[in-house]
């Protein structure tokens, strides 16, 4: 019977030091396959999405896709040439959340940043349907289970990430390149077709249900611009890459421009060409591939490729939801957990957040990328803008050579994207991205009232100043009878309140800090100092970022060399003024109570301090 931490080790492997950490960093063909494949696997839907839109206007509306990609890649080419720059401006990551709150404000950055994680959110679903679509569209049999297939592989995902950056990329390097080949395969032999004359284009008699307007089409173009979503990702994960950061990074997001727009571009003409429209029994692409392919081997391959594309496209959220989600949590915008490095150097927190939101979308929808897409690229498209609003601000703050150059470049990227946004909102509205327009101002709402919050509890917990501690102690009688051991985190009403308690239980106190990399060692060992008390702070280093095995040890060290001695194991903990306060709190002293207790001699105590 195996215990719960060799579970843990084999599903996620073994835990991994802080100082590992350098080399767990990507170079740029894993970076491309982790980070552009919710861009790269766009391509097997947006397409069709154009066409969904024009098909009501007839069969001469459906020429129009063409115009509308090459549109699509002019606005891509501005987007990442864009980004170029702002991945050499900042060089840390952070992307539009960190672009827009540094040079528009805190609301702007928290609008950009509840855009981001929502579009985050929303990719995963999406991606995870089509997925589990295109493997419908080659095994009929499977529609029933469509819910199911799609829950199985978020929580595949799930594993898959928390085993680790370097991990996820050697996962998904093959799937993602086996995809990007397939596709230059299908684009390469019906180009070759269609130079040879061998296409016979299908013939389709659509009735006109709409007459084909200006807002039809800008309609259609809204609905393609789902192929841009996922463009920021790289500028986000910065600090992901291998040193020279900015630069791998500016390198890679190239190569994913030329490969996006070459496909996106190359499909839509194919499809033109063989002019086919999309059906309820198949995808867009699975039928472009059987018109080209057959119905072989390479049919197949090309099938799995997008099947599997499409699930790990869900893979470019999974490695920036949980570092957005930790800038976000160090500014005290989102509970604290979130920016936790977990055992495999990831933001294990994020990532399990992001699959739970993820699953709970897709079951309300019904794992359906009809009706998930209306919500797509709403999000991005806001946070495309504030980004670009904020590097005008940037380069005219910093006024730098070529400022002016840059500041123009992307003053014309935010003007763009700023019209290219009201197009999406005002053609996608009704079909549902009203629940986006309005979920992002109440997620802003939402990270004010946790900021509030935080500072409301700062300020009950603060010391106005650190004072020598007068305790009354208890007599000792030779032996240790009972000692107490307190955790101290940091020095507030809280601790200090633990400390003075735990002199009326013991005759010997032993506090102790654990320091995961966070702290400011310095500080707690001059306010400690302050304290006047004769009781040593011991800190114990932990290269695992973990609170509970290094007490646990230090604990058990103890209790071995005194093994006459009761124990009393103090963990502080504020008590909140209402019960869901406490979820945006660390939860450490619920785990310690877990590790430490069933040993006979030792008493493990939560020491509530009430706010």
């Amino acid at each position: 019977m195996h215990s719960w931490s060799d579970l843990n080790e084999f599903l996620f492997g073994k835990p991994l030091p802080t100082s590992a950490q350098s080399h767990e960093r990507l170079n740029n063909w894993s970076a491309l396959a982790i980070l552009s494949s919710d861009a790269l696997s766009s391509v097997a839907y947006a397409t069709e999405e154009i066409l969904l839109v024009l098909v009501v206007s007839g069969s001469g509306a459906l020429g129009f896709s063409l115009p509308i990609s090459l549109t699509i890649g002019i606005l891509l080419t501005v987007l990442m040439l864009s980004y170029r720059q702002t991945i050499k401006a900042y060089p840390q990551g952070g992307g539009a959340y960190t672009v827009a709150k540094e040079n528009l404000g805190t609301y702007p950055g928290l609008v950009a940043g509840a855009s981001l994680l929502i579009d985050y959110t929303l990719t995963v679903t999406v991606s995870v349907s089509a997925g589990i679509a295109a493997l419908i569209s080659a095994y009929s049999f499977l529609e029933p289970f469509r819910v199911s297939l799609g829950l199985i592989a978020i929580a595949l995902l799930t594993v898959a990430n928390l085993r680790g950056v370097r991990e996820a990329g050697k996962i998904f390097m093959l799937p993602t390149y086996t995809f990007v080949f397939s596709i230059f395969i299908l684009i390469g032999i019906g180009l070759f077709k269609k130079t040879t004359g061998q296409i016979t284009p299908e013939v389709h008699n659509l009735d006109v249900v709409h007459p084909l307007t200006w807002f039809m089409v800008l309609h259609a173009f809204s609905a393609g611009c789902t192929a841009l979503t996922g463009v920021e990702a790289i500028s986000n994960g910065v600090m992901l890459f291998k040193p020279p950061e900015w630069k791998n990074a500016r390198i890679t997001l190239l190569y994913m421009g030329l490969i996006l727009g070459s496909m996106f571009i190359g499909i839509t003409y194919l499809i033109n060409s063989y002019n086919l429209v999309p059906s309820e029994n198949q995808t867009l692409i699975s039928h472009l591939g059987r018109e080209i392919l057959g119905d072989g081997f390479l049919y197949f391959v090309l099938q799995f490729a997008t099947f599997f594309i499409l699930l790990l496209a869900a893979n470019t959220s999974y490695a920036d939801f949980p570092r957005l989600a930790s800038f976000v949590a160090q500014d005290g915008f989102l509970p604290r957990q979130l920016s936790l490095i977990g055992d495999r150097l990831v933001f294990s927190n994020g990532i399990k957040a992001l699959s739970l939101c993820a699953a709970v979308l897709l079951i309300i929808f019904k794992g359906s990328v009809n009706a998930l897409i209306p919500l797509y690229a709403v999000g991005v498209f806001t946070s495309f803008t504030l980004s670009q609003a904020g590097m005008v601000v940037h380069w005219y703050k910093e006024r730098s050579s070529g400022w002016i150059g840059s500041s123009i470049f992307n003053g014309i990227g935010a003007i763009t994207t700023t019209v290219v946004l009201g197009v999406i909102i005002l053609t996608k509205f009704l079909d549902g991205a009203w629940l986006v327009v309005i979920t992002i101002p109440l997620t802003v709402l939402l990270f004010v009232k946790i900021h509030q919050h935080y500072q409301e509890i700062a300020v009950l917990l603060r010391l106005k100043s650190i004072d020598p501690l007068v305790c009354l102690k208890r007599p000792k009688t030779g032996e240790v009878e009972n000692a107490a051991i307190v955790l101290v985190g940091q020095l507030n009403k809280g601790s200090i309140e633990a400390i003075k308690y735990a002199f009326t239980i013991a005759d010997d106190i032993k506090a102790v800090h654990v320091d995961i990399g966070t702290s400011n060692l310095e500080r707690i060992k001059a306010d400690w100092a302050k304290l006047e008390i004769d009781v040593p702070l011991d800190i114990l280093d932990s290269p695992y970022r973990s609170v509970v095995r290094p007490l646990a040890e230090y604990i058990s060290k103890w209790e071995n060399s005194h093994p006459e001695s009761f124990s009393t194991v103090l963990l502080p903990v504020f008590v909140t003024r209402h019960w869901w306060e406490a979820i945006l709190h660390n939860q450490t002293a619920i785990f310690l109570r877990v590790a430490l207790r069933g040993k006979a001699g030792r008493v493990v105590s939560t020491f509530r301090y009430y706010l």
